[in-house]
């Protein structure tokens, strides 16, 4: 029986332990991993996935484009499909810092919980691969997105960046502390906390008495969270009146879809995992 073959491309300097995992989780007999893969030197390793099987097997080769850096991944990740052409392809996936999967995640539990349509969501810290990703999946569902950034420039950086790939600008909102954070959530009937490991960025008080505010999300498993008062392991939990998930209660989902997208890969030769796609199957599975 022909292997299933899974190539990690990281645009780290060390492919993922943690995608390797769940790599074999997801179905793949072998990972083969390289590290420091980048648009300039992914050609030749892309031509080894499509060259090398006939049209019947290609199905059981697949690559999986990962590292902590989106940008970077998103090159790559178009470098890669721009190498095939006829049947000369294979299944690709791009989940670069989990930013796909642990976004999808999230808003899929924020949807399943209650409409989002037309409702006012903030991405706190929502220029980093999770954030920019949430704010996509949160437009998709058809809300009204604004991210934050300690800095102005990112912020509005980032938003051009999601103009380009997603067509759409979310609101760009310089939040440089906590005060100006609780500021930015007042209005807002979502809000979702896409910030890196241990640091804080919404207190408590600013948003268990705030009347206005329905959903959160924090992406957060590592004290101190991300936002203050809700568990890691809130799961759709009420508190102060609110819809609350904490990062171990969407990270379930998160594997869960990690691992069916991959295993998805395996099914035919031409099956492009990106963030619309990636979020459809996220809804399926919450």
């Amino acid at each position: 029986m022909t292997k299933k073959l899974l190539f990690l491309f990281d645009t780290d300097p060390v492919p993922s332990v943690f995608d390797t995992v769940v790599g074999y989780d997801g179905g793949a007999d072998r990972i083969i991993g390289y590290g420091g893969v980048t648009r300039e030197n992914v050609g030749a390793l892309v031509d080894g996935c499509i060259y090398t099987r006939g049209p019947k097997e290609k199905q059981y080769t697949a690559i999986f484009v990962g590292g902590g850096d989106m940008t970077a991944g998103e090159a790559v990740f178009k470098a890669v499909k721009k190498r095939f052409f006829s049947n000369f392809r294979v299944s690709a996936m791009l989940d670069s810092n989990g930013s796909n999967t642990t976004a999808a995640a999230g808003v899929a539990l924020l949807a399943k919980a209650s409409s989002l349509k037309g409702k006012k969501a903030v991405v706190l810290a929502g220029t980093g691969p999770v954030g920019m990703r949430a704010a996509a999946m949160l437009n998709i569902e058809g809300a009204e997105v604004a991210i934050t950034s300690r800095q102005k420039a990112r912020a509005e950086a980032a938003a051009k960046a999601i103009q380009e790939r997603f067509g759409f600008t979310p609101a760009a909102i310089e939040a440089a502390d906590n005060a100006a954070r609780a500021q930015a959530v007042k209005g807002a009937q979502i809000v979702f906390a896409a910030g890196a490991i241990g640091v804080p960025l919404l207190d408590e008080t600013d948003w268990q008495n705030d009347p206005t505010i329905e959903l959160i999300a924090d992406c957060n498993a590592q004290p101190p969270l991300g936002v203050g008062g809700v568990e890691a392991t809130d799961k759709a939990k009420e508190r102060h009146g609110k819809i609350v998930i904490g990062a171990l209660g969407l990270g379930g989902l998160k594997l869960k879809l990690h691992r069916e997208c991959v295993g998805k890969l395996f099914d035919a030769a031409d099956q492009v995992f990106d963030c619309e796609n990636i979020y459809a199957q996220a809804k399926e599975l919450a």
